[in-house]
């Protein structure tokens, strides 16, 4: 039987297209790693400023590269990049969140202190700092993303980890005689879940648009992996003669950040009872004959 959260979200139009959306980008990525209707990295001259026809259905750029292949190979190239970031971020934020809550005072504190310094620093600084020592590639994307948004999420996890914490079954649990590590795991993190989950879509979005941005910048990807940051950057500079080819990546990147956003705005709606309890309390308007 399918969760009641589960049903909120799809139930809502909002929450139907963030799936969706979200679901074909995914598959699109798993696609291009088996097929593309082109090389998306193999140029042909003769083929170069092609109109979106057959074969090149989304045309080509200055090289002869088949843009729709480009776009199919930056989608996996994008949501490794989420993914990564957003695990680096769930194991970042988990951790401060439990040191910050379930910790003696002197450490509660000191991780306060800490998330406060770091969350001051924006992410793209912090991979751009990094990328100037390191070199750019997209493990720096998804330190650096990861790491910003995880100091995030521990922001808004610690909280409610401390509320938590005072419930009967904690109390219960404790005295029963499990551990500290096994409360969290038991009871700590399934009711702060909902909160996580929407952070971390939140976070996602954010991060495709980190990528794409670093690599526009040439902090990113390097030039022989696909990317919509770097499609866009060799694309902008003939926006006054092909227009239409900047369109491509920039709706891709646009539809993924938008429709993770809203996967989070849904989350959050679907997850939160009082947010629910709040929608069913308003009155239908009556129907004046």
């Amino acid at each position: 039987m399918m969760p009641r959260w589960l049903r909120s979200l799809w139930s809502t139009a909002t929450g139907r297209f963030a799936v969706i959306a979200v679901g074909v980008i995914a598959l699109v990525a798993l696609i291009s790693l088996f097929w593309t209707p082109f090389n998306p990295l193999e140029a042909a001259v003769r083929n170069r400023w092609a109109p979106p026809s057959w074969p090149h259905l989304l045309g080509t750029d200055g090289t002869g590269r088949d843009i729709l292949s480009l776009i199919m190979a930056g989608a996996r190239t994008t949501v490794f990049v989420s993914v990564g970031s957003g695990i680096v971020a769930t194991v970042v934020g988990i951790a401060l969140a439990a040191l910050g809550a379930l910790t003696f005072r002197w450490m509660r504190e000191t991780v306060a202190v800490l998330v406060d310094i770091l969350i001051a620093f924006p992410v793209l600084i912090i991979a751009m700092m990094i990328s100037s020592v390191w070199g750019g590639s997209l493990w720096v994307v998804i330190w650096a993303v990861g790491i910003g948004f995880g100091v995030n999420i521990a922001r808004v996890t610690r909280p409610e980890l401390r509320r938590v914490q005072k419930s009967d079954f904690v109390l219960a649990g404790r005295a029963s005689g499990l551990t500290t590590s096994q409360n969290l795991v038991r009871h700590l993190l399934p009711n702060v879940a909902p909160v996580f989950i929407v952070q971390l879509s939140w976070s996602m979005a954010v991060a495709v648009l980190a990528e794409a941005g670093l690599s526009y910048l040439g902090f990113g990807a390097s030039v022989t992996e696909p990317s919509w940051g770097i499609l866009l950057a060799d694309l902008q500079r003939y926006i006054g003669i092909h227009p239409l080819s900047v369109v491509w990546p920039g709706l891709a990147i646009t539809i993924t950040v938008l429709s993770l956003n809203l996967l989070g705005d849904a989350l959050r709606e679907a997850t939160d009872p009082t947010l629910q309890h709040r929608s069913a309390e308003i009155p239908t308007p009556a129907v004046v004959a």
